[in-house]
C-alpha cells in the first residue's frame, strides 16, 4: 500500500498562514490604516485591494506577509499624496497650492514595528527583574539618573571596581537573555 504524500504545491512553508486567513485578520486594520493615510474610503479600499492582490502574485516569496502588507499600503499612500500634490487648484484668490508642498513622509513607525518595539521593552523590563537587587539599583543609576561610577560607588557603598563589575555582568545578562528569545539589537 503506497503512502500518499501531500501536494508539494498545496504545502505552505513552515509559520505562514493562508493568503485568506491574512485576508480575514488584516482587512480591516489595513483600510484603517490606509483611511488614516489617505482620507478618502474609497481611494483606501482600492489601496487594500490592490495590496492583497500584490500579495497573492509573489506570496511565496515573501518572508513577513504582514509587514509586506503594511509597507505596501504605506507606500501606496504615499504614492497618492505625491500624485494629489501634482494636481495644483486654480484658486487666483488663494495661498496657489502651497499646500501641495507638504512633506509627504510619515515619521511614525508602522503599526507592526511599534508593536515589536514595545514587546522588546517588555522583554528587557523582564529580564531587569530577573537580575538581583544590587545589579538593578547599579543600572538604575547608571541609566535612569546617569550617574558617573564614582557617584554611583559613593551612593551604593561598592567599590568603583566591584560596581564596574557588577554592572557589565547584568548588562551581558540581560544581553544573553534577550539573545535567547530572539529579541535583536
Amino acid at each position: 500500500m503506497a503512502v500518499m504524500q501531500p501536494d508539494e504545491a498545496s504545502m505552505e512553508p513552515p509559520g505562514w498562514e493562508r493568503i485568506e486567513e491574512l485576508f480575514a485578520a488584516l482587512e480591516s486594520p489595513l483600510l484603517s490604516y490606509a483611511l488614516r493615510r489617505v482620507g478618502d474610503f474609497s481611494v483606501a479600499e482600492d489601496m487594500v485591494q490592490e495590496a492583497f492582490m500584490k500579495l497573492h502574485a509573489q506570496f511565496e516569496k515573501v518572508r513577513e506577509p504582514r509587514r509586506w502588507l503594511y509597507r505596501t499600503v504605506h507606500n501606496q499612500a504615499l504614492n497618492h499624496r505625491r500624485q494629489a500634490g501634482k494636481i495644483v487648484p486654480l484658486n487666483p484668490q488663494g495661498d496657489g497650492g502651497a499646500q501641495a508642498a507638504t512633506d509627504a513622509t510619515d515619521p511614525q513607525p508602522l503599526p507592526d514595528e511599534q508593536i515589536a518595539r514595545w514587546e522588546g521593552i517588555g522583554l528587557v523590563r523582564l529580564s531587569l527583574e530577573a537580575l538581583d537587587k544590587r545589579s538593578r539599583e547599579v543600572i538604575r543609576l547608571t541609566f535612569n539618573e546617569s550617574l558617573s561610577y564614582k557617584e554611583i560607588s559613593t551612593r551604593t557603598g561598592l567599590t568603583s571596581g566591584h560596581m564596574a563589575y557588577l554592572l557589565h555582568h547584568a548588562l551581558k545578562g540581560i544581553a544573553d537573555e534577550l539573545a535567547r528569545l530572539g529579541v535583536v539589537p
